[in-house]
């Protein structure tokens, strides 16, 4: 696959020759092909911020306070959450500024940082699903054995590794990219500054930074993809052998949430960066976005405070004690 995506990127690679331009900023299309629905657009995504930081700022709050949720699996949710809350401040707000004011430039200083954010983000939200599949893992397939192997020690490392772990690699994809020379347009056709739509304005051979993105994607997206399929795997084989039917479905009910999060997430993750610039279009790269930076923060908490019965419990109790403040 990779020596195709290669052969493809080789013809329709932009020559020297190009008028080379020193861009000092960038222009956002976004919808702008859809004039006819900007307000609506602009509505939709304010509605859209308040659920999201609404509905993870609920889920870090009661994660912190109530004392049922002491637990590895809703620490990891609760810092999952906030997560979130990061990962879309990074994009949204900028969408919105764009579509009320119709100024859509970016500066090249501001669109390396977004990107750089985006992506180290991004390959935290990856880690942190994997950790909360391994938990899940040593729940159901190591339960005598949980308390002692999910110790706080190791679940404060686990978050910490997590938001940290691509900062090194990201910073420098990063880098490499903004230090390319740019061709003639300085439009980039997307809500935000993402890597295929920045290469797709770049001269001259982009070989190593397209091979780049790959190992990237591998490192950061495809090993945490591949650690939770191996989790789920036993997960899987090992509630098969449990001897009720209530036993499993007890089993399956505390990773369905999860896995509604992690197939949003990965699928369309996976499909924007496995795949070869050329291949890029501008509407399915914006589309794809969509789920992996807004659609996945916003159904996280309605998946698990619907789908779980402490999320719910703690709920009610949290917004009981509030009213009987009023």
């Amino acid at each position: 696959m990779l020596t195709e995506s290669t052969s493809q990127m080789n013809r329709h690679q932009k020559p020297q020759g190009e008028n080379l331009t020193n861009l000092k900023e960038f222009v956002l299309l976004g919808f702008s092909d859809v004039p006819h629905l900007q307000w609506f657009l602009f509505g939709l995504l304010v509605v859209m911020y308040f659920f999201i930081l609404l509905g993870n700022g609920t889920i870090v709050l009661i994660t912190r306070l109530d004392s049922a949720l002491q637990t590895p699996m809703y620490f990891f949710l609760g810092n999952f959450s906030f997560l979130e809350i990061c990962y879309v401040t990074i994009t949204l707000p900028r969408m919105v500024y764009n579509l009320g004011t119709q100024q859509r430039t970016i500066s090249f200083i501001a669109c390396a940082a977004q990107m750089c954010c985006t992506l180290i983000l991004g390959a935290a939200e990856c880690f942190f699903l994997a950790v909360m599949a391994y938990d899940r893992y040593v729940a159901i397939c190591k339960p005598l054995h949980y308390p002692l192997v999910m110790n706080q020690r190791l679940c404060s490392h686990l978050v910490i590794g997590s938001w940290v772990s691509g900062i090194p690699a990201q910073i420098g994809q990063t880098s490499q990219i903004f230090s390319l020379s740019f061709c003639g347009s300085n439009q980039i056709n997307h809500f935000f500054c993402d890597i295929p739509p920045i290469l797709h304005l770049a001269c001259g051979d982009i070989f190593v930074n397209e091979m780049m993105v790959f190992l990237g994607a591998g490192i950061f997206v495809l090993v945490p993809f591949l650690l939770i399929i191996f989790s789920y795997g036993k997960i899987i084989s090992t509630v098969l052998k449990l001897p009720s039917a209530t036993s499993q479905a007890k089993a399956f009910s505390t990773c369905s949430s999860h896995l509604a999060v992690v197939m949003l997430f990965f699928g369309s993750g996976m499909i924007t960066y496995f795949r070869s610039n050329t291949s890029h279009s501008g509407g399915t790269d914006k589309v794809l976005s969509l789920f992996y930076t807004l659609v996945t923060p916003m159904f996280n908490p309605i998946i698990y405070s619907l789908r779980n019965k402490d999320v719910k419990t703690a709920l009610r109790k949290f917004l009981y004690r509030q009213f009987a403040k009023i």
